[in-house]
């Protein structure tokens, strides 16, 4: 029987796997994994996200186990790990899912060439995505610039049904030299991210049952609640999507068998409110593919003009959430202890970095980059490009969040708020928005001194707001 090396990636799972797939009809497996530091640019400053990769590969290891199948793994050049396993199993094939980092895209472009001279065949496969990279161009042959548009059109298309678990899979069974997950190296001595397991379980099964929570608890009311931080009604699937722990096309299926299905219980607004995040993912990879400087650079040629300001010290109050501003703090303390941060409260810190503290939108990308479980290159790029409104379809300019504003209509009990920010319980719900307005006496029997126990605001939001409007005028009328 042929021989076949399924390289696992970003698809570490067994369902809807369509190189492992592939190479079930055909073969023998031999399944690899390879950290290759110096090749991951993005994600080998991302601790969280190596800690969920540690996990989420002990969680395939386990998972292959148990259908009889050993997992190699290995660290160090890619090409030089593959060969050496196509030499010792003398394997006849080398089959991968595709990436789009513009770097693992061209590497792997290398990577396949070279393989042919060890083995007969190189495939690679996309189930990363909804739709075939690079497929959706609009009328005139470009790729989408508006979201919009390009929601309208994948409505119009078909997405391939996912595939299942491959039957009676058949192992290797001669021993080639492995790692344990551990000397990997993907964990850090700096454990900050232990927590993450009180909210995390990384890994397949993790995936579908975090899946199915959602479905039983959330979906229905997605549509109203998706917005609010503490009514738990958001998906909590991207970490998952991130490493491949579910298969996107899984998550679309099945949606869209419940949006078929209607019931009372599941509207179809609720359900589409979701797969339009599912499809806003897919457009940060079509943009990806298309224009790859967006990952470091403004894909709006004016921003590179841009006025920002090197405030090391604001920039890292935000970092700590200590900016005065409760939700912003409530914000990326989240961050912080979980690894992950409400969609909408997302925006609101990043908007108040950019906006408020008119500090580039690169620095704050890092940081998630560096604190983010479900760091995504393309989604992390795309999404601070919007809000800078530096990216091909951005936020209006003007459009500058109101930190107080949005406290009061998407947390207006404060219930988020007192979450993550303790020294802050006690405060009445009417000041704990702008805890510097509430009079001395709440002020005591909260517990509360401000530029103490909790800061007084970094900016003055209206005086935030005009320098803001200024700068972005300035870019405006740049030539």
């Amino acid at each position: 029987m042929k021989k076949i090396i399924v390289w696992f990636r970003k698809d570490l799972r067994l369902h809807d796997n369509a190189a492992l797939w592939e190479a079930a009809q055909q073969g023998i497996i031999i399944p690899v994994f390879i950290w290759s530091e110096e090749e991951e640019r993005e994600y080998a400053r991302s601790e969280a996200a190596r800690w969920w990769l540690h996990h989420s590969l002990k969680a395939l290891e386990e998972k292959l186990k148990s259908h009889g199948l050993t997992l190699i793994l290995r660290r160090g050049s890619s090409f030089e790990q593959l060969t050496l396993i196509c030499n010792q199993a003398e394997a006849d094939a080398v089959f991968f899912g595709e990436r789009y980092e513009p770097s693992i895209s061209r590497r792997d472009g290398v990577i396949t060439k070279n393989l042919l001279l060890y083995v007969s065949e190189v495939r690679s496969f996309s189930s990363s995505l909804l739709f075939p990279p690079g497929d959706l161009l609009n009328q005139k042959n470009d790729p989408y610039k508006v979201f919009t548009s390009f929601w309208k059109r994948t409505m119009r298309e078909s997405v391939n049904r996912p595939l299942p678990i491959p039957e009676n899979m058949v192992p290797y069974d001669e021993a080639i030299p492995s790692l344990q997950v551990e000397g990997l190296g993907l964990l850090s001595e700096n454990t900050w991210y232990e927590k993450f397991h009180t909210y995390w379980e990384p890994g397949e099964e993790g995936a579908i049952t975090r899946w199915q929570q959602f479905v039983d608890e959330g979906l229905s009311r997605y549509v109203v609640d998706r917005d609010i931080p503490s009514a738990h009604s958001v998906s909590l699937l991207s970490p998952h999507l991130a490493w491949g722990d579910i298969s996107v096309r899984s998550v679309w299926h099945s949606a869209k068998r419940l949006h078929n299905e209607e019931t009372e219980e599941f509207n179809g607004t609720s359900i589409e409110a979701f797969l339009r995040q599912l499809i806003w993912r897919e457009f940060a990879y079509h943009q990806l593919i298309h224009f790859p400087k967006m990952l470091h650079e403004p894909l709006r040629e004016k921003f590179k003009g841009f006025p920002w300001l090197a405030a090391h010290e604001e920039l890292a109050k935000w970092q700590k959430g200590l900016t005065g501003y409760p939700l912003v703090d409530a914000g990326m303390r989240e961050l912080w202890e979980t690894g992950a941060i409400h969609n909408r409260v997302r925006m609101v810190v990043a908007s108040f970095l950019v906006k408020h503290l008119l500090v580039s939108w690169v620095e704050g990308s890092e940081w998630f980059q560096e604190t983010l479980a479900d760091f995504d290159a393309a989604s992390n790029a795309m999404g601070w490009q919007w809000v800078a409104g530096s990216g091909i379809d951005a936020a209006p300019y003007f459009r500058i969040f109101n930190p107080i504003i949005q406290s009061q209509k998407f947390d207006a009990e404060g219930l988020y708020i007192r979450k993550w920010i303790p020294e802050l319980t006690e405060i009445p719900s009417k000041y704990i928005h702008e805890p510097w307005k509430a009079p001395v006496d709440v002020l005591l029997e909260a517990g509360v001194v401000l530029g103490e126990t909790y800061p007084l605001p970094i900016i003055d939001h209206s005086l935030a707001r005009g320098r803001a409007l200024e700068a972005y005028a300035q870019v405006k009328n740049n030539v």
